[in-house]
């Protein structure tokens, strides 16, 4: 995992000027490197993830408690649609652990292999 992606990590957990950091695999699927650091809706962030190609994504995840509490929690989501390459489904997979010791402060691990599982209201359900 390149050093720039790990550092917009730092930067969404510390400063939170940015609630999404979004990473992909290299062309050549031998390293993890930067694709968007900034602000998405949730709705942009679901359209942010392609369907025939792999992603790590950590999102600021803002939601209400039952009692209506404002929280945020770190969510680390790794993105790997049945769509992809198998190739590249392979080296996602073989990366995932790397990723997620790399990132200390994710309080959600998602798997996700389709848009439902990263649907809002189920993201908030795995945050208890």
């Amino acid at each position: 995992m390149e050093d720039s992606c790990i550092k917009a990590f730092h930067e969404l957990k510390s400063k939170r000027n940015v609630n999404a950091v979004i990473c992909r695999l290299s062309d050549n699927l031998d390293a993890v490197i930067p694709d968007f650091k900034g602000n998405l809706t949730h709705d942009e962030l679901l359209k942010a993830l392609p369907a025939t190609e792999t992603r790590f994504v950590v999102y600021d995840l803002v939601f209400a408690t039952a009692d209506g509490t404002r929280e945020n929690k770190i969510v680390l989501i790794s993105w790997c649609p049945e769509s992809a390459k198998v190739e590249q489904r392979v080296a996602h997979s073989t990366t995932r652990n790397t990723v997620r010791n790399l990132l200390d402060g994710v309080q959600v691990y998602v798997q996700a292999t389709v848009l439902s599982d990263v649907e809002y209201d189920e993201l908030v359900s795995r945050t208890s």
